[in-house]
């Protein structure tokens, strides 16, 4: 895996929406603070377009900020101002050379998920952490404290307590998942990782129980889930049920469709649409521990 550097004092990073819009005064708190680490912020020119009903402009001008980003020579690492839905529609026209040459950090998560994959597969770490429009949050600044040890750092150590639907045991392998919607989109696509020998991070929001049910279902019958080393689940965040309930919990979803292998399975990692949201670099190596304590991600050492 191809590893971008660490940022130091100095660094420009680029800021850009590859999805849905978003306004000057959702990213206020996120310039700031990226000003406050002593980083120079780079606004891509069509960051506020407004010209269409939901997306950040049209295809054609997000393409044009996220290439002219990873062109870019002084740029250090591009940051994705949001999630939402959008990234997929300009991903296959993106040209990945100069990245591959010059490596810096893509950032994000949710709808970023597909971009995350897609480095998986050209085999470049990225960083799955908070984004710009939620630094405004009042409880975020472990989420951000985190994205900057990312940023600055290396990999660190993400815990979550105990939970009776954890299978016990420990693994260790690269790191790869992020928004359970955006894994099924991107089978048989450009972004389709290989998750084989892999520990695989899951999150959602929004969806119907049913729904996590079919996603679910799909990954295993595409392959995805028998040769994994483990799976850590994240927030499931305002999950709804239809009329007539589904009849399954969220929990007992997941294991029916991982109880035949042998892998350790973590639940309620700080991981996703809420707070803490810690970050993690896709494509490195760490090691899933399960045990009656609790669970943990702890980084490879180098």
């Amino acid at each position: 895996m191809i590893v971008p550097k660490s940022l130091k004092p100095g660094d420009k990073i680029g800021i850009v929406a590859p999805g849905r819009k978003i306004g000057p005064e959702q990213i206020d708190a996120a310039v700031q603070t990226f000003s406050s680490w002593q980083l120079k912020v780079a606004l891509s020119p069509n960051l506020f377009a407004n010209d269409h009903g939901y997306l950040a402009g049209r295809d054609e001008g997000r393409l044009s900020d996220f290439q002219n980003m990873i062109d870019d020579p002084e740029i250090s690492a591009i940051v994705c101002a949001r999630g939402g839905y959008g990234t997929t529609r300009i991903l296959d026209r993106l040209d990945f050379q100069h990245l591959l040459k010059y490596p810096k950090w893509i950032v994000g998560f949710s709808d970023i998920t597909a971009l995350h994959l897609r480095l998986n597969v050209l085999g470049i770490q990225s960083i799955h952490s908070t984004m710009p429009v939620l630094f405004s949050q009042d409880d975020s600044k472990l989420s951000i404290a985190s994205l900057r040890q990312s940023l600055f750092g290396s990999g660190q150590l993400i815990s979550a307590p105990s939970n009776t639907n954890n299978k016990l045991g420990s693994a260790t392998g690269e790191i790869i998942g992020g928004n359970l919607s955006l894994l099924v989109d991107s089978l048989l696509t450009s972004a389709d990782a290989d998750f084989v020998d892999k520990i695989l991070i899951v999150e959602e929001i929004d969806e119907y129980i049913y729904k996590i049910d079919r996603m679910f279902t799909h990954l295993l019958r595409a392959g995805k889930l028998s040769r994994l080393q483990g799976l850590a689940v994240g927030y499931f965040s305002d999950v709804k049920d239809s009329a007539p309930g589904f009849g399954e919990t969220v929990e007992q979803v997941i294991l029916d469709k991982v109880s035949r292998y042998k892998f350790p399975v973590a639940f309620n990692l700080p991981i996703g649409h809420e707070n803490p949201n810690l970050a993690w670099r896709s494509g490195s190596t760490m090691t899933l521990t399960v045990n009656s304590s609790g669970s943990s991600f702890s980084p490879e050492i180098a």
